[in-house]
């Protein structure tokens, strides 16, 4: 039996009892304030940091380290769960946290370079753009529009969702003890179907409307005043709330891939070349026994037992390639694939279940 199966709802952190309400007040309370307000820059200066997002910077990158240590020792004995997680930490460690540092000390402009459009909407912003060297603006547009499609088509969204993403490399290491949280039920699902691509949306119609005023707008104040309003309101309300506030906040009610499954643009763009492209989740046909250990430890809310009953390969837009289903099957039945569809299971009908603690 893997690690963890047997206690998975004894803790009352992982089971929404009073720990958990208490310690997502706590979540949502820090990312309001380090968001919103300015109160933690003093503190931040006080040890020696340049400003409250160096502060977060470090305090995220100390969780993700630390909690991957926790997670190998749980799940270490699974040789994909330790490439994975030790990959996923050393890229927020070196090119989200370490490289972007170094580079202000060297008088540049700070980049992330493990983020790209439309996760970091900036990115494309020509207010941005300008201020960059070229080889980086290259290496971003590249990235974003060229070589991700590529990747997500033949490798699924998991090589960056699972693999290099800090949003999921923190859901998959300080979070991993909340995935089972995540909403399984068709509502869910239906929801999710909703929401996630209407972000898209307006991160694309964001990115055009910034474009549209850096060439216009001194020539029309009235559209310009518009576009700086859904610039700053999308960096509230998306970039801030949804990806901060609720997206972290809710890790002990709501699973930790919140954001990730509701709203990133980025999961949107890859989860679309997925439903098209050569990644899926096997199954090995009338071996699944139903014990359901797939579907609850599923961080993305996907009823993996639904399919496994039914013979059918799993290939959902929503699904990150974390590989745990597979990971904490006790008979094998479920394998990660990048292979051509099997005609078997074309059009085959799958009839989703909620799952029950």
């Amino acid at each position: 039996m893997q690690a963890g199966l047997m206690n998975t709802y004894h803790a009352p952190v992982q089971r929404r009892g009073a720990v958990a309400w208490v310690l997502c007040a706590g979540l949502v309370a820090f990312y309001l304030l380090i968001y919103y307000t300015s109160v933690l820059d003093a503190p931040a200066r006080r040890i020696g940091l340049s400003d409250k997002w160096t502060l977060y910077g470090v305090l995220y990158t100390l969780a993700m380290v630390v909690g991957g240590a926790i997670f190998l020792r749980r799940h270490g004995n699974s040789r994909y769960q330790r490439v994975r997680t030790i990959t996923v930490v050393a890229v927020q460690v070196v090119l989200a946290f370490a490289l972007p540092i170094v580079m202000k000390v060297f008088g540049r402009e700070e980049y992330y370079f493990s983020y790209f459009w439309p996760l970091k909407i900036e990115y494309f912003y020509p207010s941005v753009i300008l201020h960059q060297p070229f080889l980086i603006v290259l290496y971003s547009f590249l990235g974003s529009l060229v070589a991700f499609p590529l990747l997500g088509y033949f490798l699924g969204k998991r090589f960056y969702c699972s693999w290099i993403c800090g949003c999921g490399g923190l859901a998959n290491t300080a979070g991993d003890s909340f995935r089972h949280l995540s909403d399984k039920s068709p509502a869910a699902w239906r929801f999710e179907k909703v929401s996630i691509y209407s972000v898209l949306a307006v991160a694309v119609i964001t990115t055009v409307l910034v474009g549209l005023n850096w060439a216009v707008g001194k020539e029309h104040p009235a559209f310009a005043s518009f576009a700086f309003g859904v610039q700053k309101w999308y960096g509230l309300v998306v970039g801030g709330f949804f990806s901060g506030v609720l997206g972290v906040g809710l890790y002990p009610l709501m699973g930790t891939r919140v954001w990730c499954r509701f709203a990133c643009p980025m999961a949107a763009v890859l989860g679309l070349v997925q439903k098209f492209g050569r990644f899926r989740i096997t199954v090995k046909k009338d071996m699944c026994i139903s014990c359901g250990n797939c579907s609850t430890y599923c961080e993305m809310g996907i009823d993996v037992r639904a399919y496994a009953m039914a013979n059918a390969d799993v290939k959902r837009a929503s699904c990150v390639g974390c590989g745990m289903c597979a990971h904490v099957c006790p008979r094998g039945v479920l394998k990660l694939e990048n292979k051509k569809a099997a005609r078997a299971n074309a059009g085959q009908p799958i009839r989703v279940y909620a799952v029950d603690p």
